[in-house]
């Protein structure tokens, strides 16, 4: 048998020489989960011995990442907002980037229950359901939020996601297109829809590309296609309560059009954005 450090060396050696960034990341990732262990007790133990069939099963998922399949994919789960969700191909991995719509989102929850008021919340595009689930668990005084997709794997994918952080009861999943399956109007709504442009597909990391599923990345030439038509239901589909807020993650490109955009369907609303880690814009807050 070969030693953890031994192993996790010709792990992270395998992944340097496929071109993968971050390879002794990715390979103690792997290692931990094929031991059943958190990483920092691998580096608490270096000596231990990995058996036969486990270091097998270690090199196996070292081939599948050295062929781009994500980590989270080859685990079956990521971190997202300090909660471990599960996640497959069947919906997005997410991103550090989209707890900022999270934390945009408990803002005005908790500035609507200072005054005195419970709001309505809807997730529409949930996918995994990290962003109500996110909510629910964070903010206990909600009695129950809708989180809408189209997709049934992904709804699946959420509702083992909800059971795993007991917010089942209170995180009501809808199937459906866009606003459409929502039974009454909300007070918020948060969105992560498909804002990638298929004319950007070239720039994409090729892991995302050939792995994530496409139905949720992009949406027609400059991704805006579905954020369009997300725009105009919010104005006639009746489903937003007077004074509603709508939560949105953009593109890096997309402010400007998008600020038009919301500006022309609703002329009367207050329109703010934020920019992520990187400086690049990524929320939109339209204050209806």
């Amino acid at each position: 048998m070969t030693a953890i450090r031994d192993v996790m060396q010709q792990g992270a050696r395998a992944l340097r020489d496929a071109g993968i960034q971050g390879a002794r990341l990715d390979a103690s990732v792997l290692l931990a989960h094929v031991l059943g262990v958190e990483r920092a007790w691998l580096y608490a133990h270096p000596e231990r011995e990995v058996a036969p069939e486990e270091q097998r099963r270690f090199l196996a998922l070292i081939e599948r990442r050295a062929h781009g399949e994500p980590v989270a994919y080859l685990v079956g789960h990521k971190e997202f907002y300090g909660l471990d969700f599960v996640v497959d191909q069947r919906v997005l991995i997410p991103r550090p980037e989209t707890e900022l719509l999270v934390d945009a989102a408990l803002a005005v929850i908790r500035q609507r229950m200072a005054d005195g008021q419970v709001p309505l919340v809807a997730d529409i595009g949930t996918g995994s359901g990290a962003i109500p689930i996110a909510l629910a668990v964070t903010e206990p005084r909600l009695p129950y939020l809708y989180a809408s997709d189209i997709s049934a794997g992904a709804l699946a994918v959420a509702r083992l996601n909800c059971q795993r952080h007991h917010v089942e009861d209170r995180v009501r999943l809808l199937q459906g297109d866009l606003l459409a399956p929502l039974p009454e109007p909300v007070d918020i709504l948060t969105a992560n829809l498909p804002y990638v442009g298929l004319e950007e597909m070239d720039v994409l990391a090729a892991d995302v590309r050939a792995y994530e599923p496409h139905v949720a990345l992009f949406s027609g030439p400059q991704g805006l296609d579905l954020l369009r038509r997300f725009a105009a239901e919010t104005r006639r589909a009746g489903k937003l309560r007077p004074g509603a807020a709508l939560l949105l993650e953009i593109g890096y490109q997309q402010r400007e059009p998008l600020i038009a955009l919301f500006q022309a369907i609703w002329p009367q609303a207050a329109i703010t954005s934020m920019k992520d880690y990187s400086g690049q814009d990524r929320l939109l807050q339209i204050f209806v």
